[in-house]
């Protein structure tokens, strides 16, 4: 019988012919995430996605290889915090130096806590973490506090509860946003100190601000030494455009007006006549409003 007949190839089927065959097993899904029980477990690091509201912007390579070294030798002992993530990934929280210093140590697996949270907590965690370390910069922590503000509609008193931060301070470093760009990248990479930048705020404008930023820097002046200079630009030692010499002003009050200025980083001139007159303090807006009537609360309830 020729091998080209149809019969002959149907018998050499043999059962595979009779049975139906057996579909392909479907692939695996991924294991689920640890379930939330706030004991620590080992996570592959490959796993774990940079957390979306870090605040911190500069990491110090020195000290992150100081760390790495650490961990090499005695592992990671604090572990860092996740929340679940897409197809079985995490969302860092806190402990992204704890992380990128475990991968550059070698490290496959890092000890971690899942946690349930919001988007509001989950930043609200990375801010204090940041904040009790000492690991912001002013320009972070300004940049932090406004983003609870615009994203999460968080009012000032409220942002001062949650991260346990007095309002002024608050209002303070929020206020740093308003220096021109440079000026705040000086103080974000420590040229510039927060008492720098706050005495560089009381000038009128970014021109101003800019050519004292520099004066500052060329000259590596002191905090209290850019303060006397900014007191200086606001009221010159010199004949006014009349041609009039200026009147004479009492020390005393020249100092309270100083000390004033300083506290406030705000315009303050003091005009008294034998003891009697006003204090005028300029502010630009409603944040400056409200630091100076929460300075002067705090000092009336002192």
């Amino acid at each position: 019988m020729s091998t080209n007949d149809p019969k002959r190839r149907a018998l050499g089927r043999g059962l595979e012919s009779l049975l139906p065959s057996k579909p392909s097993a479907p692939a695996a899904p991924p294991p689920p995430p640890p379930a939330p029980t706030g004991k620590p477990f080992e996570i592959d690091v490959t796993l774990v996605d940079r957390n979306p509201f870090q605040t911190r912007t500069n990491f110090d390579e020195a000290k992150l290889t100081e760390l790495a070294n650490s961990i090499a030798v005695s592992g990671v002992i604090q572990p860092i915090a996740v929340r679940p993530g897409k197809e079985g990934r995490f969302t860092l929280i806190t402990g992204e130096r704890r992380l990128i210093a475990s991968k550059k140590a070698g490290l496959k697996t890092i000890p971690a806590v899942v946690r349930e949270v919001s988007d509001v907590q989950a930043m609200e965690m990375t801010i204090v973490e940041n904040l009790q370390r000492a690991d912001l910069n002013p320009i972070e922590q300004a940049n932090a506090y406004q983003r609870l503000g615009q994203d999460f509609h968080m009012t000032q008193e409220q942002i001062a509860v949650r991260t346990g931060q007095p309002r002024a301070s608050i209002a303070n470093f929020l206020r740093l946003l308003k220096l021109p760009e440079s000026t705040q990248k000086n103080v974000e990479l420590g040229y510039l100190s927060f008492g720098h930048a706050r005495a560089l705020l009381a000038l009128e404008s970014h021109e101003a601000i800019l050519v004292a930023t520099q004066r500052v820097l060329s000259l590596h002046l002191s905090v209290r030494a850019t303060e006397t200079m900014v007191q200086g630009l606001l009221d010159p030692e010199i004949k006014d455009k009349d041609n009039k010499p200026k009147l004479f002003v009492d020390p005393n009050v020249r100092e309270a007006q100083d000390q004033l200025r300083r506290s406030l980083g705000l315009k303050v001139t003091i005009e008294d006549k034998k003891g009697k007159g006003k204090v005028i303090i300029e502010y630009s807006g409603i944040e400056d409003f409200d630091a100076i009537l929460t300075a002067l609360s705090n000092q009336a309830k002192g």
